[in-house]
């Protein structure tokens, strides 16, 4: 059995050779003699010439996640033993497990409601109870004694006017309607989330030290059922991307610099009952972001939560693109907002305009061929690195999401060549939500179908 430190010391002299292949490959380390360059000034103009520079430099937005992904994945253990807890359940806070849903599916809610639940009780928690929050009634709920289903009224209206999500998250902090001490917690779920028992563990020491307000974890999707292969493993970046930027952003400064996830967010009742969701139609689309950046405005403390949860990529590319479409307009309107100052969302303001202008540094692939143009040795190297860098994030991320021993090598590498095939798809979907999304709706909310039904059994 290969220990955890041995797999993590292996991840990063794997993720040294693709970075240093894919620099000697693209040029980024050149052992030879340089060949001629061309000058563009006059080849192709100045116009064009300091075109084709701004285009190559929009690069350089990626910059700062990038390098706190590869902080997030080298100095930390990507690959932890399973969870210990350091302290008895019998003396954790109380938890409450909150699920927001519309009630479009109840039987998924109903389903996942009871596994969670049981999955809780397992670990050997206590003090806790699963609570629906819902704009319709889901039948059944009731007969658990230890769920609260919390039905929406259809006239309640938050002060600021906030909408979806938010209202729903609002209305639950409403005074009459919360039920909770300021020292409990709230674990917030969507509803095709699944706890495991390493996230639950995790979440007991999160709480038990109670150190930071705010915490979370990682979420994989190639658990249970796989629905579609090609959306899942495009969600393998994610998951790195949890592994790298999440993690270096809360363990090095507890600050949610490039902001957080809505689900698996662990919070103290106290702290988000002040920060609230009641932020306007600004901060309805991406909630999760607005909580996140108003919380470190407001000067509270964030920490990484160990352990996995587990969801499901969207089932069809349509809904994998309306959600990468709402994704892009909640993080513009947050990053836009008058409600938030400019110096804490610098880092943030960074990656979403290396989001927004996606489909012009993407034309680098194409110019790099048709319109070379010198750079210095420094440039070609940090644009080779970018890009070796998000090629490693799929490796990694198939690498996570699915278990070598029960999968088994050959099939593993299958899996990895099959994610790295999904870029250009990702590339293409990326591309399509950020032309749709500047100059669309901003203001709309798309809910992904996440309900599989069970197979009829004769």
């Amino acid at each position: 059995m290969v220990s955890s430190r041995t797999k993590h010391l292996l991840h990063c002299l794997l993720l040294a050779v693709i970075v240093i292949s894919f620099e000697i490959l693209a040029g980024g380390i050149n052992f030879g003699e340089k060949p001629e360059e061309i000058d563009p000034w006059i080849v192709y103009g100045v116009p064009l010439t300091l075109l084709l520079y701004i285009l190559r430099l929009l690069t350089f937005l990626a910059l700062p996640q990038v390098l706190f992904n590869v902080l997030g994945l080298t100095l930390y253990n990507a690959f932890p033993e399973k969870i210990t807890l350091k302290g008895s359940p019998l003396l954790a806070p109380f938890l409450c497990i909150r699920v927001v849903t519309r009630g479009d599916f109840p039987d998924l809610v109903k389903r996942n409601v009871i596994r969670n639940l049981n999955l809780c009780l397992d670990v050997g928690v206590e003090s806790f109870i699963v609570e629906v929050v819902t704009d319709r009634p889901i039948p059944g709920l009731s007969e658990y004694s230890r769920v609260r289903e919390v039905v929406i009224p259809p006239a309640y209206v938050t002060k600021s006017g906030a909408l979806f999500k938010a209202r729903a998250l609002q209305y639950c902090l409403e005074d009459g309607v919360n039920i909770y001490s300021d020292s409990d917690w709230i674990v917030h779920l969507d509803e095709e989330t699944i706890l495991t028992e390493n996230s639950v563990r995790g979440i007991l020491n999160f709480v038990l030290d109670g150190k930071h307000q705010f915490g979370q974890g990682v979420i994989t999707y190639a658990n249970d059922q796989v629905v579609n292969w090609m959306t899942t493993l495009a969600d393998s970046f994610r998951v790195a991307d949890d592994m790298g930027k999440l993690r270096a952003q809360f363990y090095l400064f507890h600050k949610p610099y490039f902001s957080w996830k809505g689900s698996y967010v662990v919070t103290q009742v106290g702290a988000e009952r002040k920060i609230t969701f009641d932020n306007g139609p600004d901060g309805s689309v991406a909630e999760d972001c607005f909580f996140g950046m108003k919380a470190y405005a407001e000067g509270y403390t964030f920490n990484f939560i160990e352990g996995e949860m587990w969801e499901k990529s969207p089932f069809t590319i349509w809904d994998f693109l309306q959600q990468r479409k709402r994704w892009m307009q909640g993080i513009y309107l947050v990053v836009h907002s008058k409600a938030i100052h400019w110096e804490k969302k610098i880092l943030l303001t960074i990656s979403l305009y290396s989001w927004v202008t996606l489909p012009l540094s993407t034309s680098n692939i194409v110019l790099a061929c048709l319109a070379p143009i010198p750079c210095t040795p420094l440039l070609d190297f940090l644009c080779a690195f970018i890009g070796a860098m998000n090629i490693y994030m799929y490796v990694f991320g198939v690498i996570k999401s699915f278990s070598l021993h029960r999968m088994g090598l050959s099939r593993l590498i299958i899996f990895i060549l099959g994610a790295l095939l999904t870029i250009p798809f990702n590339i293409i979907i990326e591309n399509i939500a950020v032309v749709w999304g500047l100059f669309g709706n901003k203001y709309h909310f798309y809910v992904v179908n996440k309900e599989v039904k069970p197979p009829t059994t004769v």
